[in-house]
């Protein structure tokens, strides 16, 4: 068996949750540039249609659409329309997540309502719509994004700890549930890593997660594009129910 063609996902098309910035955009870029056909989806379409327009083009022309994934009736309307086109998915990337930081005291129940939403039932209503697609072909991945926040815990970050928390169970108990279909669910914790939701950090805060990060320097969103390149490729055929850490040796 050949394990490494020219282009990774030629051939494969993936849908990607809040695709227009950070994490999102750097696997969209990295994705294309692999050979993959795109859906990219977010809450901002000029920003979407952006990237649309600079990425690289493999024959079917990539798609962006309003999908804001706290909203099921806006998830639904994408994925029928794909239906209706009879777009067949070959990948599902479930990054599109908000971080709220509070300790548990100050916590308001809109707060909480928010970050659930989008960060959890945002990551299990779009997969449950793309298995249809991975069923009929008996082959798809899902690829989740939690957090080291998820895995490890901090300080200032109960409710985004435990939706990232939430998002392990939910990979690993679907990944069991489907695996028997040819179907792999797998989960990216990534760790400190130079997106808009460190920018306004507290410089003290900033300054501790950064001296202890064991390679010393901030995670690129490229850093986690290649290990969700790695999990959409048939390079990992056989790697499901896993929760691979990003984080430069922050925790081991």
């Amino acid at each position: 068996m050949e394990l490494i063609s020219s282009k990774l996902l030629s051939g494969k098309t993936v849908l990607i949750t809040g695709a227009s910035r950070g994490i999102g955009k750097a696997i969209s870029y990295c994705f294309a540039e692999q050979g993959a056909r795109l859906i990219l989806t977010g809450r901002n379409l000029d920003d979407l249609d952006t990237v649309k327009r600079e990425l690289q083009t493999n024959g079917e022309p990539h798609l962006a659409f309003l999908m804001d994934v706290s909203n099921p009736e806006g998830i639904k309307e994408t994925f029928d329309h794909l239906a209706k086109e009879k777009i067949i998915l070959d990948a599902i990337v479930n990054n599109a997540g908000i971080m709220v930081d509070a300790t548990l005291q100050m916590v308001k129940p809109d707060m909480m309502r928010d970050i659930f939403d989008t960060n959890i039932s945002g990551t299990i209503l779009p997969t449950q719509f793309a298995l249809k697609s991975f069923i009929r072909k008996r082959k798809g991945s899902v690829i989740n994004l939690s957090s080291i926040i998820g895995t490890n815990g901090n300080l200032g970050q109960t409710i985004y700890g435990s939706s990232k928390a939430a998002i392990i169970g939910f990979t690993k108990s679907l990944s069991k549930e489907v695996a028997p279909l040819n179907i792999r669910v797998n989960a990216i914790a990534p760790g400190f890593i130079d997106t808009d939701m460190i920018k306004n950090m507290d410089q003290k805060f900033f300054d501790k997660n950064k001296a202890a990060i064991g390679m010393r320097r901030l995670g690129k969103p490229e850093d986690v594009a290649r290990v969700a390149l790695f999990l959409a490729s048939d390079l990992s055929e056989y790697v499901t129910g896993q929760v691979i850490g990003v984080d430069g040796g922050m925790v081991i």
